[in-house]
């Protein structure tokens, strides 16, 4: 949690904005604006409290009218003025505006607890799993979970295992010895290297190969790679934080990542839900958005009408917070007026899904009952493997057949997959 000192008028006068900036991981301090102040502090004060401001503060002022914040300029504090009706996205602009970079936009109490565990998560050094839909902020939780460890000293590097060329895989990861393949006219270090001492987050884990996920198993377990070409394996000190936009236990249970893998990396899983289950996260990111369009407000800072928050926050969001930042981009772009209202906000529905057609159908056989009935018993393991985070043993308990009932359902279900 950041520290953020907010002065009793500021209390007094908007006496909501301190459960907004806890719930935003602030730890708030209730001060006196002429109280003695430590080094590199931050406040909130009022605007007729100016006197007591430092250039890093943030002065308020509560009008009639239209809504403004002038940007910390020449020696002065950043000034926010607003009015009853724009008050909600005042104090998800006023949250924002001190945050620090490292800190993800957090508005909902949920995502506030999900931080706070994330928190503490950082500061072991567990091998972490990050679940969540694309666009739900992983990569954001996996920075967010470095800044808050013992290895901020070292590098944070990120990967995309999806835009891995799959015949370079191992020598990226891993790296390679000079000649050990054609065009390796040079010795590479590999990722896992170039992360020694420091954190590496590998996104979309469940797009490598089972041969090399049973590679990065023995990195995990013996801290130690074997570059391509190399006979002697070298020791990395590095923390994993891997992510995936699937559920890894229904991989498992459709043979196409390994369990031994998935266990490894699933010491400290982190689920994240998708923006519309969290509609307090919403003004929180798209203060933070429209600030960074704004270059903090240097730029003009525009202001969403209370009308066009209340269509954000009742939007579906299939697309998350990357729909969100184009859906803002847009509305900036083509407005009518000096702020984004709600007929601004051009929302489109949610994908159609791949594969959904309406056709008229040429006549099929009938479906047979026993076909319904089998395909409904594979869903039930399906969801079993997913309460269960994959236990086997759990599973066949919740379902009530044996294990190895449910080791010849699991063989039938990769069959089909692989059909």
């Amino acid at each position: 949690m950041s520290s953020l000192d907010m002065s009793r008028g500021v209390c007094a006068l908007v006496p909501g904005l301190q459960h907004w900036l806890e719930n935003a991981l602030f730890a708030v301090r209730v001060v006196d604006a002429a109280a003695p102040r430590e080094r590199d502090s931050r406040r909130v004060l009022l605007a007729t409290e100016i006197g007591h401001a430092t250039h890093r503060d943030i002065l308020i002022n509560l009008i009639d009218g239209t809504p403004s914040l002038v940007a910390a300029a020449n020696g002065l504090p950043a000034r926010v003025a607003f009015g009853l009706e724009d008050m909600g996205f005042a104090f998800a602009l006023i949250a924002e505006l001190a945050r620090p970079a490292a800190i993800p936009a957090v508005g909902d109490s949920a995502s506030a607890r999900l931080m706070t565990l994330a928190g503490r998560v950082a500061r072991s050094e567990a091998t972490v799993l990050i679940q969540g839909d694309t666009g739900t902020g992983k990569e954001g939780m996996a920075r967010f979970l470095h800044t808050q460890s013992g290895r901020t000293s070292g590098d944070f590097i990120a990967v995309n295992c999806a835009a891995l060329p799959e015949t370079m895989m191992e020598a990226m990861l891993f790296g390679h010895r000079k000649g050990s393949f054609t065009g390796a006219a040079n010795a590479s270090e590999g990722l896992f290297l170039a992360a020694d001492g420091g954190t590496l987050f590998l996104d979309e884990i469940a797009e490598l190969p089972i041969a090399l996920q049973a590679k990065l198993l023995r990195a995990l377990q013996e801290g130690e790679v074997l570059p391509v070409g190399a006979t002697h394996a070298v020791p990395v000190n590095v923390r994993v934080i891997a992510a995936c936009n699937r559920d890894l236990a229904v991989e498992c249970a459709a043979g196409r990542f390994r369990e031994d893998l998935y266990w490894r990396l699933n010491v400290m899983p982190l689920d994240l839900r998708p923006l519309a289950e969290r509609p307090g996260d919403i003004a929180a990111i798209a203060a933070a958005m429209l600030l960074r369009l704004s270059d903090m407000g240097k730029d003009g800072f525009v202001w969403p009408t209370a009308a066009a928050l209340d269509k954000l926050i009742a939007h579906a969001w299939p697309g998350n917070a990357r729909e969100l930042g184009n859906v803002l981009q847009r509305a900036l772009v083509l407005r009518d007026g000096e702020r984004i209202d709600a007929h601004d906000l051009h929302l489109a529905g949610a994908p159609r899904q791949q594969g959904l057609r309406i056709v008229s159908p040429e006549p099929a056989e009938p479906v047979r009952l026993r076909d319904v009935a089998h395909h409904s018993k594979l869903e039930a393991i399906r969801t079993a493997l997913r309460e269960t985070d994959g236990h086997r043993a759990a599973a066949a308990r919740k379902l009530g057949i044996s294990e190895r009932t449910l080791r010849y359902r699991l063989a039938e279900m990769r069959e089909l997959a692989a059909a």
